[in-house]
């Protein structure tokens, strides 16, 4: 981790691009000393457009420089003029020629063909060659700008104790590393001095506007830096920040938003009155339709709309699209839900606001839950909390698990708990896994973040592992004298948190579980058969498989598996397994579709014109066609 924070700051691409404009001769950042001062025939020409300098002797050009192209215009300071012309096409679809129109300018350099027009103030600011700045307020800067580089973010806590001081470049995995830091370790202290050295190497003193990028009908900016294409439009104000973008990855504040001692990466959006302070939007991330984010970090390919985050570290695809609250919640490996009405959390707990939650990867908070804190969901990923529960502190460590209302009050158990269901996600909701592991991958547009799309891989089936085991060592308990079924607590079995768990689901959890082991132990067999070639070669290849030694971790885990679930069991016994175990798994996904069908079809009256049904579904079709295919290759295989 030291190496990949030292690279991060290494090559910054705020750090390159201000290096390379302070490197730069006077009087110019942009063209360094290939500038002269105004001649008297071009003063002549500009004083006859309208325009006035409070020190011509201050105003410089290339060579080349028309003046023809700069008119209505202020100069105060020294201010420096590129080459105009060409025309350069506006966002809008408009094309307007390069050059200054109805300006006042301080202190201010105008790279070769780009646009300056109707501007009331630009102070202290450079822009880049071909960059568009149309109809703005006011753009200034302080004298030494770091936007938003240094901000501190106070994570997880509201109270501080986790914040930390972002760069632009910052990432998802160092994020989630620093958060986790004792303030006093190494790598805090590594990162820590970087930062101090990489604030310097940016002071600029002036902002900057990138290449081709678009600036039009915004009414402040101040202390921002702007990457190349990046585009802004109708925004409210943006202030303090850094904007990276690039012309294939264009990144975008518009539609009344407001963005403050904020950072912004490749290709994410703060739109449509979106409200972003002192936060990271990671690659690919957006905050729309009145949408609030304070002191966060937003990960690749995650949306915030309506709703409020505070103090909290989405990881990738988290969907937050209604009126709900995240507050104070770690959730770094995201792919999760937050329902409409939802409140996640209770951070106060009547006292300081010094309580958080972490979150499970794939977890759905349903419509209008609550949730206290503290809570610990991390070993509990793809759990589901069903609609309208309020769920009290606790650690919860069963993943795939449903987390539902009680279908009735037992003896002894506070009213309060709710009913677990360990595993129900992967005896119920095939569908939904499956669809989702295809959906983000078909989705993901982050290029830096390395996303982990599988559900079933090493982390996970650890936790499944580990929850199996403790289900299967439960204590042996009698029925109540009632007639009341057997039911566990926590103290029972480990990791069950404030629920209460039946006997019924205690046997379906360890069904569930070891379904999913022995369909993951599988799956890597017969991928590494057809990967490697060795079920071409026959059966001595294939059972070298088995025997050789693992050439990854990913391998030696699954063999690991393997050989606990299936101890004597031969090749052919393993390869007829597996068309059995994805015969399962291919029907559990149709299933779990086909019960929406039925469902929408006796309450919907038009429900099947609309909705195409299960069979014809894409997650579904694609799960039959595996099946298929891998009934016929292990057929042949068997064969020789």
């Amino acid at each position: 981790m030291d190496e990949h924070i030292e690279s991060l700051f290494k090559n910054s691409e705020v750090v390159q691009t201000i290096r390379h404009l302070r490197s730069q001769p006077a009087p110019s950042m942009l063209f360094g000393d290939r500038v002269k001062p105004l001649t008297a025939e071009q003063i002549a020409r500009l004083k006859l457009q309208g325009c006035e300098a409070s020190d011509w002797g201050q105003i410089y050009a290339v060579e080349g420089f028309d003046g023809r192209s700069v008119s209505h215009t202020r100069f105060d300071g020294r201010c420096v003029l590129g080459r105009f012309s060409e025309k350069r096409e506006l966002p809008n679809g408009h094309t307007v020629p390069s050059g200054i129109y109805n300006a006042t300018l301080v202190n201010c350099e105008i790279g070769n063909n780009a646009v300056v027009r109707d501007v009331a103030w630009m102070a202290n600011t450079v822009v880049a060659a071909g960059a568009s700045v149309v109809s703005v307020a006011e753009i200034t800067a302080s004298a030494k700008p770091t936007f938003g580089n240094g901000i501190e973010i106070a994570l997880g806590l509201e109270t501080g104790e986790r914040a930390i001081r972002a760069m632009a470049e910052l990432d998802l995995s160092t994020v989630d590393f620093l958060v986790r830091e004792l303030p006093d370790s190494p790598l805090r202290q590594l990162y820590r001095t970087l930062l101090h050295s990489h604030l310097e190497a940016i002071a600029l003193g002036r902002n900057y506007i990138g290449p081709h990028a678009s600036i039009r009908v915004c009414r402040r900016l101040h202390d921002v830096f702007i990457g190349t294409g990046a585009v802004l439009e109708g925004a409210t104000a943006v202030i303090n920040t850094t904007v990276l973008s690039s012309q294939d990855e264009v990144t975008r504040i518009g539609d009344g938003a407001i963005v403050r001692h904020s950072l912004m990466q490749w290709g994410s959006e703060a739109t449509t009155g979106a409200i972003v302070e002192n936060s990271l939007l990671a690659e690919h991330s957006h905050v729309e339709q009145h949408g609030k984010v304070s002191h966060s970090f937003i990960g690749p390919n995650t949306g915030v709309g309506k709703g409020e985050v505070n103090c909290s570290l989405l990881g990738p695809f988290v969907g937050f699209h209604h009126q709900a609250l995240l507050i104070a919640t770690l959730w770094p490996s995201g792919k999760g839900n937050v329902g409409y009405g939802a409140n996640v959390g209770s951070n106060h707990t009547s006292k300081a606001p010094d309580q958080e939650l972490w979150a499970g990867e794939g977890m759905f908070f349903g419509l209008g839950v609550n949730v206290k804190f503290p809570a610990n969901f991390s070993a509990a990923p793809y759990t589901i909390i069903a609609t309208g529960l309020t769920l009290l502190p606790q650690k919860l460590e069963f993943p795939f698990s449903l987390i539902n209302s009680p279908n009735r009050f037992y003896e002894g158990i506070s009213p309060a708990y709710n009913e677990i269901l360990p595993g129900w996600v992967l005896r119920e909701n095939l569908y939904a896994l499956a669809r989702n592991e295809t959906k983000y991958r078909e989705r993901n547009r982050a290029r830096k973040c390395d996303i982990e799309f599988a559900v079933l891989r090493p982390e996970t089936i650890d936790m499944v592992i580990e929850a199996r085991q403790r289900l299967m060592d439960a204590p042996k308990k009698e029925p109540g004298k009632s007639g009341d079924p057997v039911v566990y607590l926590e103290k029972d079995i480990p990791g069950l948190g404030k629920n209460y768990l039946l006997e019924a689901s205690r046997i379906e959890g360890i069904e569930a579980y070891t379904f999913a082991l022995r369909f993951y132990a599988l799956r890597a067999f017969y991928q590494r058969l057809l990967e490697s070639g060795a079920a071409e070669r026959g059966r001595a290849a294939m059972e070298s498989v088995l025997t050789d030694e693992a050439d990854s971790l990913n391998w030696a885990h699954a063999l690991d598996v393997l050989a606990r679930e299936f101890p004597k069991c031969s090749i052919q016994d393993l390869l007829e397994l597996w068309v059995t175990l994805h015969r399962q798994y291919a029907e559990g996904i149709r299933l779990s579709k086909a019960r929406d069908d039925e469902r929408g079809t006796r309450i919907i009256p038009d429900y099947a014109q609309i909705h195409p049904p299960a069979d014809k579904d894409k997650t579904v079709m694609r799960a039959a066609t595996e099946q298929t295919e891998i009934e016929k290759r292990v057929a042949e295989w068997l064969k020789r």
